[in-house]
């Protein structure tokens, strides 16, 4: 995954603690509210024994909730130092315990991780008169657009920060499903670049799927097309379709992810891989890394020397920073490397259990030596 979303929670000189947290807001049951409630006030306590200032307290408590209108589990990671929320991630799956963490860098391993295993992607619910396309960027719960065509009209809806506005497009009646599926076909490559989706889950009946490949040929999306269950057809349908997409988004995450190791230990075999601690270190030092790979079990993770005024660098003792020892700090490894992938534009992949690595831990070289 690209690292380009935690360039903000490096924003800060170092003149202030970084506050990372990591929550459970699954909403379960009609008591989901109050324990998130509870938990956080825990935490909020243990924060203001630790010094966090009453500034960063307070943007927390007005950021804590995660996506409230959203059943089922669900987590939340937000960051914030000297009264400023440098980001809020809401996750598919809740963190395996809630926590809150104060250090000299953000601590934002959890939320990769997650983010890592979700993919942009659009649903098309699929009819012979039209079709519902909605686009969703990676680890949304809500799509970013909404496009609804039915062969006379086209109606979009396009979420912003700043609320949801809606614009109608009308277009001739045709009643001819063959140019209907290529109204849907044009909506849904809008749909798909919107986003960058890398793939499209399409509930319709076996005729209305046929038709609409035919109609996607001219457009070269290169994504992705899965058929699953569900359509249009009300409630029931739709309620299928978005399990059906929910299953078959996670055999499509699963499929990257195994092509990512198969990509690593190809690079092994070629000389364009590295793997452990020091290795991966150096390699960023040289600005060579072009993936890093971290495995989710970091219970051992050992303390690494940084510095403010040099990102890509992680050494084992202070002196390794050489002329950046004197804005030196320590760092658990993972954070420090997460940094360094982010500054030197490297991409991001979880290290899967029983792949080669030494301290769980890897990188793919941009060229070899």
């Amino acid at each position: 995954m690209e690292l380009e979303l935690l360039r903000p929670l490096y924003a800060s000189d170092g003149s202030a603690p970084v506050v990372s947290v990591h929550l459970d807001t699954s909403r379960i049951d009609q008591d989901s509210d109050k324990r998130l409630e509870v938990t956080w006030r825990d935490l909020r306590r243990t924060l203001q024994a630790e010094g966090v200032d009453v500034a960063t307290l307070e943007v927390l408590d007005d950021a804590v909730g995660g996506a409230p209108h959203v059943m089922g589990p669900q987590g939340e990671s937000l960051f914030a130092t000297e009264g400023r929320l440098l980001g809020a991630f809401t996750l598919t799956t809740p963190p395996t315990r809630s926590r809150a963490v104060t250090g000299p860098l953000a601590d934002p391993l959890e939320t990769v991780l997650d983010l890592d295993h979700q993919l942009p992607y659009a649903v098309v619910a699929l009819d012979r008169e039209g079709g519902d396309i909605d686009a969703y960027p990676a680890g949304a719960f809500d799509p970013a657009t909404s496009r609804t065509y039915d062969g006379s009209t086209l109606h979009i809806t396009r979420v912003r920060a700043g609320g949801p506005s809606m614009a109608s497009y009308h277009r001739r009646s045709r009643n001819l499903w063959s140019e209907n599926a290529a109204g849907v076909a044009e909506e849904l490559a809008e749909a798909v670049k919107s986003v960058d989706a890398k793939v499209v889950f399409v509930g319709a009946d076996p005729k209305a799927l046929g038709v609409l490949r035919e109609a996607l040929a001219p457009h070269r999306l290169d994504v992705e097309l899965v058929d699953v269950g569900g359509g249009r057809g009300g409630d029931d349908a739709l309620a299928a379709l978005r399990a059906d997409v929910d299953r078959a988004l996670a055999e499509a995450s699963l499929r990257s992810h195994r092509q990512a190791m198969d990509d690593y230990r190809a690079a092994l075999g070629q000389g364009l891989a590295v793997h452990g601690i020091p290795a991966v270190s150096e390699a960023f030092a040289r600005g060579n890394v072009r993936t890093l790979l971290l495995s989710a079990d970091r219970g051992n993770d050992p303390l690494k020397w940084g510095s403010h005024t040099a990102p890509q660098l992680v050494g084992s003792a202070r002196e390794a920073l050489g002329d950046h020892a004197g804005a030196a700090f320590q760092a658990s490894a993972a954070t420090s490397l997460l940094r360094a992938a982010t500054a030197t534009d490297a991409t991001f992949s979880e290290l899967l259990p029983g792949e080669r690595a030494d301290d769980g831990c890897a990188a793919v070289l941009r060229y070899a030596g």
